[in-house]
């Protein structure tokens, strides 16, 4: 079963050599992708069948044990977020195969973009199961590489702009994460993740506080903790909708999950925990204030971005069992749900032309269909009951509360606040563009409205076009997924919790990677 391990990477990988070759061949393009894809997603339900049953599985490449080898790791947490991360990526892809097929693959052209789209998903596969810092660089790099072609696909000035300001930040973070394996090379004398953990003791604490800290601030910028947020904004609302949405549900989490690694098996003393339970308070607060100020959508929803990433901090800064089981459902309910509401976005902008809510009118009555796709995500997300949200955040309150020390409280009730003003950006979007009538919006006048914050190209509206039935089938699929989240919520919640109880402690996953000789 081990040989299930790189497959998840190889597959990918060869599926962008192919596609390719096959670069005027544009039909078949597509189609080895989706099937590169599904055969991962196949693969991935194996891997967590497999190890949720019997422990992790670990790979080493090139026949060199661990830890002078490449040795590649899956456990219940690598195998979650692999098989959520392989559904997004496949509906996302049936999306763009519909827009391409209705607008002539102007925005993603298959040539460039299936390849790329690819070698995107072969980073994030690579990073989830990367048992060395080396290894992990190595797909944050293939992931800086491949979304800054999706990112500036088409050419136009935003675009480049918005890739320009993504892969200067990304290249500091980049560095920064290099020097910190160089850092903790030359300290401890290797980068496997597992002895790096054995060894972490035998250096002086203020030398381990500093590559603690350097590795959190490379990671923090990947996962857009405040203050390292300030680009995201400015840089996913610009690209094609299908791929600001698996940008919004997936690259953000990578970062999240490298965090998770650092504090559960590098860096497990809770030294750090205060640091990251205020960071996350100021995530979750600064964020969600830049959403109510947005009258476009997708800025909006990646400020709403930002802030739910401050809801991942905390299941992590809190350090315990159930902080860390919380985190990893919330995990997973966010990449569906936010990659759900940014494909419902893009259905917005082609029936209303725009994602000002300022310009926007009577979709309601208009695409009643797109008016339920965006209204069960937008719920969900706010944390109303009983969607996975709302059973997300109660699991991170009550492991704050378990906790129950003032910053726990004090991160409840801002937990709590910031999902009502989540609900009430979301809500404000449903009214202006759903329930308000096509003839209101030129009449219409507010005083709150004019004070929103427009996006930089928000007066330009773009021609009306249909909504092709593939793309309406692939956003509604996501819905049904997010649906599934909430149906199944305890055998998934089930995975979570003991994929928690493995990451309560590096002990588990030393001794699933090192040979006995070398802990």
């Amino acid at each position: 079963m081990n040989a299930l391990v790189p497959l998840v990477v190889l597959v990918p990988l060869i599926g962008a050599a192919a596609t390719l070759i096959l670069g005027r061949s544009p039909r078949i393009q597509q189609l080895v992708t989706i099937g590169a894809l599904t055969t991962v997603l196949g693969i991935s339900v194996a891997l967590l069948v497999i190890v949720d049953a019997g422990g992790p599985l670990t790979m080493v490449v090139g026949g060199w044990d661990a830890p002078f080898g490449i040795v590649l790791v899956v456990d219940r947490l690598s195998a979650l977020l692999l098989l959520v991360s392989s559904i997004v990526l496949l509906a996302v892809l049936l999306f763009s195969v519909g827009q391409g097929l209705a607008d002539g693959d102007n925005e993603t052209p298959v040539s460039i973009y299936n390849p790329t789209y690819l070698i995107l998903a072969t980073g994030v596969f690579n990073a989830f199961i990367a048992g060395d810092l080396f290894n992990l660089y190595v797909g944050f790099e293939i992931l800086l590489v491949s979304s800054y072609v999706l990112i500036t696909m088409g050419g136009t000035e935003p675009r480049i702009r918005a890739g320009t300001t993504y892969i200067v930040v990304s290249l500091v973070s980049s560095i920064l994460f290099l020097a910190s394996i160089a850092m903790i090379y030359g300290a401890i004398g290797t980068v496997n993740i597992a002895q790096i953990s054995v060894r972490m003791d035998e250096i002086p604490a203020d030398v381990r506080l500093i590559l603690h800290l350097m590795l959190l601030i490379a990671f923090g910028i990947k996962a857009a903790v405040f203050p390292l947020s300030f680009w995201l904004p400015d840089s996913y609302p610009t690209a094609p909708a299908p791929v600001t949405a698996v940008f919004a549900g997936l690259l953000t989490k990578v970062g999240v999950y490298a965090i998770i690694r650092t504090e559960t098996i590098m860096f497990p003393l809770p030294e750090l925990n205060t640091v990251l339970m205020v960071v996350a308070l100021l995530t979750m607060v600064i964020g969600i204030l830049g959403a109510v100020a947005q009258a476009d959508i997708k800025r909006l929803l990646s400020f709403t971005l930002i802030s739910h990433i401050g809801y991942m901090i905390l299941g992590v800064g809190l350090g315990t069992v159930a902080g860390l089981s919380a985190v990893i459902y919330y995990i997973v309910h966010h990449i569906v749900v936010q990659t759900t509401l940014f494909l419902a976005t893009g259905l917005i902008e082609r029936q209303g032309g725009t994602t000002s809510i300022n310009r926007l009118g009577g979709l309601l009555k208009a695409a009643p269909v797109i008016a339920v796709l965006f209204f069960i995500p937008a719920l969900n997300l706010g944390g109303i009951p009983p969607f996975s949200g709302f059973i997300g955040k109660l699991g991170l309150f009550e492991a704050s509360a378990q906790v129950a020390t003032p910053m726990a409280y004090v991160l409840i009730g801002a937990g709590a606040l910031v999902s009502l003003l989540t609900l009430y950006a979301l809500a404000r979007v449903w009214n202006m563009a759903f329930w308000r009538s096509a003839d209101e919006v030129k009449d219409y006048d507010s005083t709150l409205l004019t004070e929103l914050t427009e996006a930089p190209n928000g007066a330009v509206m773009t021609d009306k076009r249909t909504v092709p039935r593939l793309m309406t089938a692939a956003t509604a699929g996501m819905v049904l997924v997010s649906l599934a989240l909430t149906v199944f919520a305890g055998p998934l919640y089930g995975v979570a919790s003991r994929a928690g109880e493995n990451l309560n402690g590096p002990v588990r996953y030393v001794e699933a990677v090192l040979p006995e000789e070398a802990r």
